[in-house]
């Protein structure tokens, strides 16, 4: 936790203390900051909800309002650290709305631990680190949109909302929303475009001004919103469409091609794998990597890639055993 959001903590338990208040210059000595600091932590708490009441004059200082305590929040030790943990790793990844909405809830959940699972769970998160790097940053999707179109979801409402695609202007459309779906640090919804007629998908971070509009839907049976963004980002608008038929099955494709990646259909001869690449001599080195028999059927020039893969290998093999002879 930083050393300033530790001590605007502090503050409020030297309030809660003191329940007659203390003076600025009081504040400022335990806390061992200026008077300035002491006034700015104050606001930072009525920030986070606290009642806190200011007193003017000579000898002017801060109080919190009559009657005002936190309650200790009771939570088992596994509760505790699933929520804390829940809220670190959301701003890790970028799950979080907006950054400061984590970290004040952060504050929240804290303050009101009973002191010894506050000590136990504050050496955790002084301790904790992540091996993975964080996703590159996608713009923040607004918690108003991210609320109306859940709320939409779950009522069977129709929405309208303006949707800017990158270099274009915004325009209108109307949607039924599936459902939601948080994917590689971006929030998307899904549903039946009632401009287009089908399923669309659509990022959160490029819509605005969602309303309810009149009506309602029905969710088609078995209809997965997080299996239908996945498969919407494995067909993208890429450069090149490609069809490889691969000798495996589909239980042991799945657990090496992500559904972002392709779509895998079961065939008589194996499992057919489409997907969309912008470079094919990237594609054929997934496909390499693989591990399994495959053949290529479409495009031709994947089968050139393909051989010229091949070639590079063999070359490989050929100045590793020339090395040896030497």
């Amino acid at each position: 936790m930083p050393q300033s959001l530790g001590r605007v903590l502090g503050l409020l338990e030297l309030l809660q203390a003191h329940p007659g208040g203390q003076t600025v210059g009081r504040l400022a000595e335990r806390l061992g900051v200026d008077e300035r600091t002491v006034r700015r932590y104050a606001l930072h708490l009525a920030e986070l909800g606290i009642p806190v009441e200011g007193r003017r004059g000579r000898y002017g200082g801060y109080t919190l309002a009559p009657g005002y305590r936190l309650p200790p929040l009771m939570l088992t030790d596994d509760e505790a650290v699933a929520v804390l943990l829940g809220l670190v790793a959301g701003r890790r990844i970028g799950l979080s709305t907006a950054a400061a909405a984590g970290e004040t809830a952060l504050a929240k959940i804290r303050r009101v631990l009973p002191a010894a699972l506050r000590a136990r769970t504050d050496a955790m998160l002084g301790t904790l680190g992540f091996a993975a790097g964080r996703p590159a940053p996608a713009p923040a999707t607004a918690t108003a949109t991210l609320l109306a179109l859940a709320g939409a979801a779950h009522d069977r409402r129709p929405v309208a909302f303006g949707y800017t695609k990158p270099g274009g202007e915004p325009e209108r459309r109307r949607l039924d929303p599936y459902g939601l779906v948080f994917h590689g640090g971006k929030w998307f919804v899904t549903g039946r475009d009632h401009d287009r007629g089908e399923g669309r998908t659509f990022r959160l971070d490029r819509i605005e001004a969602v309303e309810i509009v009149e009506g309602s839907f029905e969710v088609p049976a078995g209809f997965d919103p997080a299996a239908r963004v996945a498969a919407g980002l494995a067909t993208g608008a890429w450069r090149h469409e490609v069809s490889v038929l691969l000798d495996t099955t589909v239980e042991e494709a799945r657990r090496r091609v992500p559904a972002t990646v392709a779509t895998l259909t079961r065939t008589p001869s194996g499992v057919r794998l489409v997907a969309r690449a912008e470079r094919l001599d990237g594609m054929a080195r997934m496909l390499a990597g693989l591990g399994f028999d495959f053949t290529v059927e479409s495009p031709a020039e994947l089968r050139d890639e393909v051989a010229a893969l091949a070639d590079r290998l063999r070359a490989a093999i050929g100045r590793i055993d020339a090395g040896g002879t030497g």
